[in-house]
């Protein structure tokens, strides 16, 4: 099948440092690949990927040190290379919200969007009651509830390359934060977590500018001064083995509707339980008392942390494999793409090439399990 992929320009694919969605259409586009598929992404210059790659920017925009640059722009451009291509492609897959909407219209069939943000916002509902005719992906049941109405197709849980992390079968006895410091990340109640247990916590997390009132006002007064508090930044992929397996759990004590979560299931990939407050996602990715404890108070919470021991490593590692690897991801996005172009008028074919066909004794694939 070919198959574009259509990335933000925010990030290079995959991030060099913090990063989500540029993150899962690497390891997405990839995996496609590698599943014999020939797949074009469109993505600034500096991406990785195993796949054709059709460069539309220089350089990723959150890192380029241009003091001057426009968002809109970039991505015009590129979905104007994406158009200049259409007629190439069996599926285009964006990741790019709802902008190529007016554009693509007449191509709607042929596209599918994942949507890989928060939905709770205003003005949202007005889009997608306007452009019912482009079929949309949730990363989690969650997700959908702002936008019940849409024109959902699938939900398709993110999936990571599990020779990427490697499995940590002991902790070093710290607590872990993972990701970005804001509000909704809720980083104080990591802190108080620790605190609270005299437990070791290490936050590796980006400061946005955005951001950096909060972090300098609420969050920096609880780390100077606390010897149990390591404030280590920003990390990027190739530090993610060490410091989330060296951890006795990742804390993601969120109090927003997370829409997936990627930390979760990259901590699962070193072995490594996940402590999350049920909000958004996480009731979907964290099994309680198996790859976690899900709690609904700080008291819970602690109560958790202190506990996180007995839990199974190597169990936790299992379920990620079963669950969340970036070739589950990739299959049953086929399953997804194969439905599109069954649908589309004057399909030309069977599809042998989307989904294998069954030998008489095979079962039937399921993904019941993924969610």
């Amino acid at each position: 099948m070919k198959i574009a992929q259509v990335t933000p320009l925010y990030e290079a694919v995959p991030p060099k440092l913090y990063g989500g969605t540029e993150r899962v259409v690497a390891h997405l586009t990839d995996a496609l690949v590698d599943l014999g598929h020939e797949v074009t992404l469109f993505a600034s210059a500096d991406a990785r990927t195993k796949a054709r790659l059709i460069p539309v920017r220089d350089q990723a925009i959150r890192l380029d040190p241009a003091p001057l640059k426009s968002d809109l722009a970039a991505h015009l451009t590129m979905l104007a290379e994406v158009m200049d291509r259409v007629d190439e492609f069996d599926v285009i897959h964006f990741h790019t919200d709802m902008i190529h909407f007016p554009m693509f219209r007449k191509y709607a069939d042929k596209t599918l969007t994942t949507l890989h943000g928060r939905l709770d916002m205003k003005d949202l509902p007005e889009v997608y009651e306007r452009f019912t005719d482009f079929g949309l992906i949730s990363i989690s049941d969650d997700q959908r509830k702002p936008l019940a109405f849409a024109n959902w197709k699938a939900t398709v849980h993110h999936g990571m390359p599990a020779e990427q992390y490697r499995f940590s079968a002991k902790s070093e006895g710290y607590l872990a934060f993972l990701g970005r410091i804001s509000p909704e990340k809720r980083p104080d109640r990591a802190i108080e977590i620790a605190t609270k247990l005299g437990k070791r916590l290490k936050i590796a997390a980006k400061v946005d500018a955005a951001d950096r009132v909060y972090y300098e006002d609420r969050i920096k007064p609880l780390i100077d001064g606390n010897p149990l508090i390591e404030f280590i930044g920003e990390i990027g992929d190739h530090q993610k083995s060490d410091f989330l397996g060296g951890a006795e759990a990742l804390l993601f004590p969120i109090d927003w509707p997370e829409p997936f979560g990627l930390v979760m299931i990259e901590a699962m990939a070193c072995g490594t339980p996940v402590i999350a407050f049920k909000c958004g996602s996480t009731t979907e990715i964290i099994e309680d008392g198996a790859t976690g404890y899900l709690v609904d108070t700080m008291e819970q919470a602690i109560a958790a942390a202190d506990r996180v021991g007995q839990l199974d490593r190597e169990a936790v590692r299992a379920r990620f494999e079963l669950r969340f690897s970036a070739t589950a991801m990739a299959r049953r996005y086929l399953d997804v793409y194969g439905d599109l172009l069954a649908k589309r008028p004057f399909a030309e074919a069977p599809l042998d090439d989307v989904v294998t066909p069954l030998r008489p004794m095979d079962e039937p694939r399921s993904f019941a399990a993924a969610g």
